[in-house]
């Protein structure tokens, strides 16, 4: 936890000392029973909480920084006396164990289980099991079916592949042949980013899909996978990727085979920022921003603390484009070198997407 913590910049700590003291008044709790204003919450538990986090997997660097938000935010909200304990969980990919995590955290009797699905219908019964016994669930990036959730909070990941797929279109003209780049297969995020983009590219028929690639959001396996495809197909005319990670193996493969970059898409990857500033590329990205796990544990002790939050908690999406692909990279040595380069947050950003209903 200590190397998760330490990613986390002095500046960030600062904010969320501030917004540490502001939640000890704004989030004052009774003796009594807090009454219940979000679903799952029943008004019978009280400060402080044990947390859950049901990861799916934590190697990849993009985890490893969400849970450096998690452990940052509850530690700041053991602080302010309304957290006792953080229990967590992975799964190492698979969705089966996940679900046999989630369950031990039911048996355990915890207040609050934040999660990523492994799967976006195989964690329906578990999860909708832990709403019915009174324990916050909240779940972001990856979603879950059932609505048997204290609060979902995501980007809008079919907007994500839309305006994506409508920036290829822009900077090819409308014509040529591109390869999609996608997440895993059966995870929502991936599969809800390909679905935004596959209306702007019907609507775009002389823009060729060559082939697609599911791989993990790592570099190393999408410039393995993006190499088999070069030397398959001698002409490519932009790449269509949905993930940071993606992107940037895919510019490494292009180099390593000699090969002219052509447009990109992706993510704030500090990883693709840099190959894009470095090489000249022609890149879009936006962000999945980390701290949507910190969001995700302020919003359940909100609800715990009988708060009203919202079922949906909608993060806008940031453009990340030549003019402010700068901005990002001045803060790049605050993150790792293959880590993701994320945007400040604090408590009132957090209230801010709470209240909007």
């Amino acid at each position: 936890m200590k190397n998760f913590e330490n990613s986390i910049s002095a500046s960030l700590r600062r904010r969320l000392l501030a917004g540490a003291a502001a939640a000890t008044a704004l989030l004052v709790f009774s003796t009594g029973t807090a009454s219940a204003a979000a679903n799952c919450i029943k008004g019978d538990r009280k400060a402080p909480y044990t947390i859950g986090w049901a990861n799916i997997y934590s190697v990849p660097t993009w985890m490893k920084q969400t849970e450096g938000t998690i452990t940052a935010e509850v530690e700041e909200l053991k602080k302010a006396g309304l957290v006792k304990d953080l229990m967590i969980t992975d799964a190492q990919g698979n969705a089966q164990t996940q679900i046999q995590h989630i369950q031990s955290m039911i048996d355990a009797n915890v207040d609050a289980i934040v999660v990523i699905a492994g799967s976006s219908n195989a964690l329906d019964r578990v999860i909708s099991d832990a709403c019915d016994k009174g324990i916050a669930v909240v779940n972001f990036d990856s979603l879950v079916n059932t609505d048997k959730v204290t609060a979902k909070i995501n980007t809008d990941s079919n907007e994500w592949g839309s305006t994506a797929a409508k920036w290829m279109v822009s900077q090819l003209g409308g014509k040529g042949k591109i390869i999609i780049m996608n997440g895993p297969a059966g995870i929502s995020v991936s599969d809800d980013r390909r679905k935004g983009a596959q209306p702007v590219l019907d609507a775009n028929p002389g823009l060729q899909v060559i082939t697609e690639t599911n791989t993990e959001y790592n570099v190393a396996p999408a410039q393995e996978a993006m190499t088999s495809l070069l030397f398959a197909n001698p002409e490519i005319d932009g790449v269509l990727s949905l993930g940071g990670a993606l992107s940037a193996g895919s510019v490494l493969a292009f180099e390593r085979q000699g090969r002219d970059q052509v447009p990109t898409t992706g993510e704030n990857a500090r990883q693709f920022l840099e190959l894009w500033k470095e090489k000249g590329l022609k890149g879009w990205a936006t962000m999945q921003p980390n701290w949507l796990g910190a969001l995700s544990v302020y919003t359940a002790v909100q609800a715990l603390q009988g708060k009203d939050v919202p079922a949906f908690v909608k993060v806008p999406l940031p453009v990340i484009d030549d003019s402010t692909i700068g901005s990002y990279l001045a803060r790049a040595d605050k993150f790792p070198a293959d880590g993701y380069i994320y945007s400040d947050y604090d408590q009132a950003l957090f209230d801010k997407l709470l209240a909007t209903k």
